[in-house]
């Protein structure tokens, strides 16, 4: 919810006590506790949540915290100075030492509940009682809302500790998965993809946990040992962290009347999402049905944009539950996540995922979490027979909308003034009989090659003449295509503007969070600066470590290719 502005918005934040004076709690103040909670939020032990959008809860801080990373791309969105992440006020409280909290600061942060559905299929067997009440933020706490530079933003701990959605975990996160979202995160952000952002990175000096992982040069499909990690917090950072799980937990107390404010807590939770989301391109004198309506449409749009942003730079989500899906329309949750190196339609880097959630079937994820979305927020029209009727409306254009933006995400990626099916279609065969590298390949074909030689650099196999003959074909109508707008060089150049330079390759990450469990970040800092531009040309020295194709040995490396999400 907007604050006014003052001439302080643009002022460079120095001191713990000038970022604390851009505190502003809207989901505190505009939504429900648990009643059930603590007045302390001293609540960390598994137990059933049964209404409030929220529970205060403090985070447990980490022990003797040492200072990994910093994103100084977002420090300088916020107005944030640099010298804040060494800040021992600051360190301590994105440690998770919330006892530094000063007025307006809270002494508390907050953990949400949330409902799991895949494909439209509704579960609860994920909660520990059964019921569903006891699912949603198992170790990530929010602790700070605020703004900045006239924005609105929430800071939340990832691995600050149990919450009571814990499940009887120690909610805490690893240094290696820690490493894995703060990078992933700002590097969607430099691709031009909606995501939450990543602030700092602290690693405990004396605590560890214990998760299974993969051996050394592990073959093995699941993980084969238990190794002890440096426990860590990375804090993430999101307009907000809604997500559609969140809608769906309280369409479901709605539907079976399970206390006498189940309906008016859905309704209070999808105004907060407007206001926190959408309340720009939603004007606030409408009808709330026609604001329901609207969110409806914003939403299908920022969503099927999302997916087919994804398709272009070779995100897999993995794990695209209607709990992982952002209500705000962008990417949330880098856990069981990777990017595609050869082309594989099916390519899911999670061992837990399956095909369901594959690359390609990401579409189709989409379109089932916006029915859960849709048959939430349906429940707020039920007095309305020509709202809901617009409503199904919109619901029943999700597959078209999303096969527009897919579309045009081809096109572009092609060059193409018009999509075309048989083009891309044969393309999608080619590159899976060459084995080709899909980032290589597509910024190699952003040069408008005449011969397949070129592309050939990107191949993982040797070709063959048979398939050298239909590489030819298929560039030779390709560049028809192409040449017939008469600027290739301004194609090509336009072309270089989405298809990639640089990719996240897990072969070269894991090399990070390994030497940083030893104390040594200079590959997280090198890995930072490498991502901040993934479209530009690259030093000679930069692409001969950044820009090539996957040695033999990282093929079904556990860890590597695959992995479980023991994070």
């Amino acid at each position: 919810m907007p604050a006014p502005s003052s001439a302080c918005d643009s002022a460079t934040t120095t001191s713990f006590a000038e970022f604390g004076q851009r505190a502003d709690y809207s989901l505190l103040d505009s939504l429900q506790a648990d009643p059930q909670a603590s007045g302390d939020g001293h609540d960390h032990k598994p137990r059933q949540v049964f209404s409030g959008h929220y529970v205060p809860v403090t985070p447990t801080p980490l022990p003797a915290p040492q200072y990994v990373a910093h994103s100084g791309t977002l420090f300088n969105d916020l107005g944030l100075d640099e010298g804040l992440a060494h800040d021992e006020d600051f360190l301590r409280l994105f440690s998770g030492d919330i006892s530094v909290a000063r007025q307006p600061l809270r002494p508390f942060g907050w953990a949400t509940g949330y409902a799991l559905s895949i494909y439209g299929t509704e579960y609860s067997q994920q909660c520990p009682f059964g019921t569903g009440n006891g699912y949603g933020d198992g170790r990530a706490i929010s602790v700070f809302e605020g703004l900045f530079k006239g924005r609105r933003w929430e800071m939340q701990l990832k691995g600050g500790g149990p919450t009571p959605y814990c499940r009887g975990a120690d909610g805490r996160a690893v240094l290696r998965s820690s490493v894995r979202e703060f990078l992933a995160q700002e590097f969607m952000h430099a691709l031009g993809v909606p995501s939450s952002r990543s602030l700092t990175l602290y690693v405990s000096r004396s605590e560890t946990v214990r998760r299974p992982w993969y051996a050394p040069n592990s073959r093995s499909f699941d993980p084969d040992i238990m190794v002890d990690n440096p426990a860590a917090i990375t804090t993430r950072v999101a307009p907000s962290f809604l997500r559609v799980g969140q809608l769906e937990l309280f369409a479901r107390r709605a539907r079976s009347n399970a206390h006498p404010g189940a309906l008016n807590e859905l309704r209070m939770i999808v105004a907060h999402l407007i206001e926190r989301n959408y309340r720009p391109e939603i004007d606030p004198a409408l009808e709330f049905s026609d604001q329901v309506l609207e969110l409806a449409r914003l939403f299908r749009k920022r969503l099927t944009s999302l997916v087919a942003n994804w398709l272009r730079v070779g995100y897999c989500q993995g794990n695209f539950n209607s709990d992982n899906c952002a209500a705000g329309g962008y990417t949330l949750d880098y856990g069981p996540f990777g990017f595609c190196e050869l082309f594989d339609p099916r390519f899911q880097p999670w061992t837990g995922g399956g095909e369901h959630f594959c690359f390609f079937n990401q579409p189709l994820a989409a379109e089932a979490n916006y029915q859960m979305f849709w048959s939430a927020i349906r429940l707020l029209l039920t007095d309305e027979p020509d709202a809901l009727a617009r409503l199904d409306q919109i619901r029943e254009g999700f597959a078209d909308a999303m096969q527009q933006e897919i579309e045009a995400m081809w096109a572009s990626k092609l060059g193409l003034i018009s999509y075309d099916a048989e083009l891309v279609n044969e393309l999608f065969e080619l590159l899976v009989l060459s084995r080709a590298d899909y980032t290589i390949f597509f910024r190699k074909l952003s040069d408008i090659p005449e011969q397949p030689s070129v592309l050939k650099e990107s191949f993982y196999v040797p070709s063959s003449e048979q398939l050298d003959g239909q590489w030819t074909q298929w560039l030779q109508r390709w560049r028809e295509r192409i040449t017939a707008g008469g600027d290739t060089q301004g194609t090509s150049a336009a072309m270089k503007r989405i298809n990639l330079k640089v990719t996240w390759r897990e072969w070269l990450i894991a090399p990070a969070y390994e030497k940083a469990a030893q104390g040594d970040y200079g590959l997280i800092k090198e890995l930072q600066t490498v991502f901040s531009h993934p479209y530009a040309e690259q030093s000679a020295e930069v692409a001969a470590k950044y820009d090539q194709l996957r040695p033999r040995q990282f093929f079904n490396a556990g860890g590597v290719s695959h992995y479980s999400c023991s994070s």
